[in-house]
């Protein structure tokens, strides 16, 4: 299990993570999600133990990630922005994973075999998205016990997306092994994750259960004999209004079962309701907090 208990990260004076906290269990897939600047990246970086906490603690079953080593050894790190050494092969790179991490090569061959890599070719030729399936190969290679994917979708052609959900998939049925994984692509991510953190302002501000998060969040479309105005919907909990004419179109976070009873309650001529997706469970409540998208 991953613990960060009161974590702050500060780069000068610009303080980046503030008083967070999260937890994140064996066997579970957290996307993720936050605007630009949020600090998703330093988040990460800072659990894979590259940059020390100003205050706070990161640990990973009991052990701290940024001076453990045996929890390093447990941590496979995939950086939005992947450095390889000048004149890198797949081939170099495999020997300093067999000295650093607990490397299976039956598995590296898997891997190697599914993103269709040249073993012998320097890195520095290959695609933004040819080195990131390099990262994928090793971070899937190693049995660590928690991966951490920075933008882990960017660059990937959709077969390559396939495959890696595949993997992901399969790993986390066969080892114990949990997952935080960041992406702008929250389609993605929805196909993929049982939860999410969603990073504002330097701290985790909501997260969860996706499913459940998703279900407490309904768009309703309503038409009424007589107008109405949004003081008439004051007892919901809104996070967007819109009215044309007879028709009024409400994204309302609550139990849906008994929101439906009090819309109908009110004698609507029209009632839908309309699931949401992660998206737009993600643009509702940042814009319930005043940001913009």
């Amino acid at each position: 299990m991953l613990k960060i208990e009161h974590l702050s990260k500060n780069f000068g004076k610009k303080e980046v993570l503030k008083d967070l906290n999260l937890t994140v269990a064996n066997k579970s897939i957290v996307g993720l999600v936050g605007i630009n600047g949020a600090g998703k990246s330093t988040l990460l970086r800072s659990i894979a133990g590259v940059y020390a906490p100003e205050q706070g603690s990161i640990t990973l079953d009991g052990r701290s990630t940024y001076t453990d080593m045996s929890a390093k050894k447990e941590i496979a790190f995939v950086s939005d922005d992947a450095y390889f050494p000048m004149g890198a092969t797949i081939n170099s790179t495999k020997l300093y994973y067999q000295c650093m991490y607990n490397f299976d090569e039956a598995a590296y061959q898997k891997y190697l075999n599914m993103f269709k890599l040249d073993p012998k070719a320097s890195i520095a030729t290959f695609s933004k998205g040819m080195k990131r399936r390099v990262s994928l190969i090793f971070a899937l290679s190693i049995h660590a016990k928690l991966l951490l994917l920075d933008e882990a979708y960017d660059g990937l052609e959709p077969i390559a997306r396939l495959h890696f959900k595949n993997a992901l998939t399969d790993l986390l049925e066969d080892e114990d092994v949990s997952v935080i994984i960041s992406s702008h692509s929250l389609k993605e991510l929805e196909d993929i994750c049982d939860s999410f953190a969603m990073l504002e302002n330097g701290n985790i501000m909501t997260g969860g259960d996706l499913s459940e998060s998703k279900e407490h969040i309904n768009k309703y479309q309503l038409a009424f004999r007589d107008p109405h105005t949004r003081e008439d919907f004051r007892d919901f909990d809104i996070l967007q209004y819109e009215n044309e004419g007879q028709v009024y179109k409400l994204v309302i976070r609550g139990d849906s079962d008994d929101i439906e009873a009090r819309l109908r309650a009110m004698d609507p001529m029209l009632l839908n309701i309309l699931p949401v997706n992660f998206e737009e469970l993600f643009i509702y409540e940042l814009e319930s907090r005043g940001e913009r998208v």
